[in-house]
């Protein structure tokens, strides 16, 4: 069995300057780019890399074999808003990008960004806040509808918020309030899927630090829309014969994963994920003890289903690391970073006929 080591150091660092790049799904051009410079700099001989025309980041790398080629996918683009409306005293109205938690984003500092790339400071409130003003404010109902954007900026009217350059259409970024704990927990916005791209990260440079490629000639899609329900539909090339994607594993009351522990996904909302592959990832996670939950997420589906439902044929397996809070203001730990990026390493390894 093959040694590998794994530079949580490197992973923990390349996460922590993902996680702050603004990338709400639609808005690509900035963590594309410092995503390809962070593969870049790993100078891995034959590893490729290209942005797609719909603004993924592609990595192909040759392996030993190139008979069964497989295909890894994850996704960049995060949850957001756009503005909608501008309201008549100078607030934003907005419109959701995914399926973000309005709760959580309530009190959220944010940036708008304009169409000319001017940036404007705000926070998401709900309309109306204080509850020494508003009797209802607690008991309120947080939704599009009763929450808004309040700028930092002098402006109380629709025309003075025109002036500054900001329209509808202009996305928010929220912060994402990274904080790496001496006990090892990870918290930030947008851990969905940015820890599932760290552990990625963190496979390939254990297997060019190990003086390794992978068994087959693999593609790596780094999808740009996967919160709107496309990013997996577009982007791997033809011919594959396995698609092993990776996101978060969604932690809560009834489910089997943790944050410590990478989760292998028998099944979603979009269905049982493939059942051979499965297995093959069961059994590579016990041959290398490496600590995995078996889970099934009813309100969730991933690029793997994006990419079946596009009549993609090959076989479709997902993992990641165990995320609590996911839609929010997320938390794992670096055990479940590690875990994954095992995993991966060792599928990237295992042999095309399944055998590990």
């Amino acid at each position: 069995m093959t040694a590998l080591t794994f530079n949580l150091a490197a992973m923990t660092q390349f996460l922590s300057g993902l996680l702050h790049v603004p990338s709400p799904t639609g808005y690509h051009r900035e963590v594309s780019a410092f995503a390809r410079q962070a593969f870049e700099a790993l100078h891995i001989n034959g590893l490729d890399i290209s942005i797609t025309r719909k603004g993924a980041l592609l990595l192909t790398w040759r392996g030993d074999s190139d008979l069964q080629p497989v295909g890894i996918t994850a996704h960049l683009d995060t949850l957001g808003f756009m503005v909608k409306e501008i309201n008549s005293n100078g607030s934003l109205k907005l419109s959701a990008l995914g399926g973000i938690n309005w709760s959580g984003a309530e009190f959220e500092n944010c940036t708008v960004r304009t169409h000319d790339d001017r940036r404007y400071r705000g926070t998401i409130i709900l309309s109306n806040p204080s509850t020494h003003v508003n009797r209802e404010a607690q008991r309120k109902e947080r939704s599009e509808d009763t929450m808004e954007l309040r700028l930092d900026l002098r402006a109380t009217s629709r025309d003075e918020v025109r002036q500054a350059g900001i329209d509808v259409g202009d996305f928010v970024f929220l912060d994402p309030r990274v904080e790496m704990t001496e006990t090892g927990f990870i918290k930030a916005r947008f851990l969905d899927d940015k820890a599932g791209v760290a552990a990625i990260y963190g496979a390939l440079l254990a297997l060019k630090e190990a003086g390794l490629r992978p068994a087959q000639d693999t593609a790596i899609l780094l999808a740009n829309y996967e919160e709107v329900g496309h990013g997996g539909a577009a982007g791997l090339p033809a011919g594959l014969a396995e698609v092993l994607a990776i996101d978060m594993g969604a932690i809560g009351q009834g489910q089997n994963g943790d944050e410590f522990s990478v989760s292998i996904c028998v099944k979603d909302g979009g269905g049982p994920y493939h059942f051979d592959l499965t297995q093959k990832l069961r059994r590579l996670a016990q041959a290398h003890d490496i600590p995995h939950r078996a889970d099934i997420y009813l309100y969730y589906a991933s690029d793997g289903t994006a990419y079946w439902r596009a009549g993609g044929e090959a076989r479709v397996g997902l993992i990641g690391p165990g995320v609590a809070s996911s839609h929010g203001y997320e938390r794992t730990h670096t055990e479940a970073l590690q875990h994954s990026a095992h995993l991966i390493a060792r599928y990237l390894l295992a042999p095309a006929d399944n055998d590990s």
